[in-house]
């Protein structure tokens, strides 16, 4: 019997794709210059988003986004059904986002769930000297979604192109290319990329090493020791245990 129409799946094919970045970005208020609709106690004003790769569009497969945040804020579930896919706030603690990704409903697939945590505090490099400038505390993942024997109308939209619609009335709808693989070289505004994962796999094969020299410097050490120990016990005599006392 064959499939419905919308769930035939392509066999022994899967179809990655990078949403990139998920995080937040936190900027402290000045004391001296706060918005007067702020609360008093509100001490960052602060955004959690979604994103493609140098902010590429991925409205295409993903439908929308749920954030939900901490249950003392007033409608603490946020869904956005259109790019940017993003909640901006204000606050004065950190805690954990919950964000829920919405496939495109050609897709029929579940929704993904994954978690982030606020931060508005620096937690890295001269902390001091970033709160003291009010620096914005970026904290980012990136992240890939994979679809393994995806429907087949879903895998015409992976890979068929973005439809974007020219310029002018009665203009007709084009499609460009996709994004599906990692930018090869950082940018100001994105360091997710092949180069950066070339960097870091440069910095494991340095911490390997370092670890490995460390291992085979403290093997020699422990071998000296062991040879002394032995000639110790070849030119010292060997006391017998003491007698157990009745």
């Amino acid at each position: 019997m064959p499939a419905p129409a919308g769930t035939k799946r392509v066999r022994g094919v899967s179809v990655h794709r990078p949403f990139a970045v998920y995080g937040t970005e936190a900027v402290p208020f000045d004391p001296n210059n706060k918005p007067a609709k702020v609360a008093q106690d509100h001490t960052h004003k602060w955004k959690v988003f979604v994103r493609g790769i140098n902010n590429e569009d991925i409205s295409y497969w993903v439908k929308k986004v749920q954030f939900k945040l901490h249950e003392t804020y007033a409608n603490s579930v946020r869904v956005v059904e259109e790019p940017p896919f993003e909640v901006e706030e204000t606050g004065w603690g950190e805690f954990e986002i919950v964000i829920k990704l919405f496939f495109a409903p050609e897709s029929n697939e579940k929704p993904q769930q994954i978690y982030h945590g606020l931060k508005l505090h620096p937690y890295d490099g001269d902390i001091e000297a970033k709160k003291a400038r009010r620096e914005m505390v970026k904290s980012t993942c990136y992240e890939e979604v994979q679809f393994n024997e995806p429907v087949e109308q879903f895998y015409e939209i992976l890979t068929g192109g973005v439809p974007v619609r020219g310029k002018g009335k009665g203009s007709k709808q084009q499609k460009v290319g996709l994004t599906a693989e990692i930018p090869e070289n950082i940018t100001p505004n994105n360091v997710y990329s092949r180069e950066e994962e070339s960097r870091e796999l440069n910095r494991l094969d340095e911490a390997i090493s370092t670890v490995k020299k460390m291992v085979s410097e403290e093997t020699e050490k422990m071998k000296a020791e062991e040879e002394k120990l032995a000639e110790l016990r070849q030119t010292e005599p060997v006391l017998p245990p003491p007698k157990k006392v009745k």
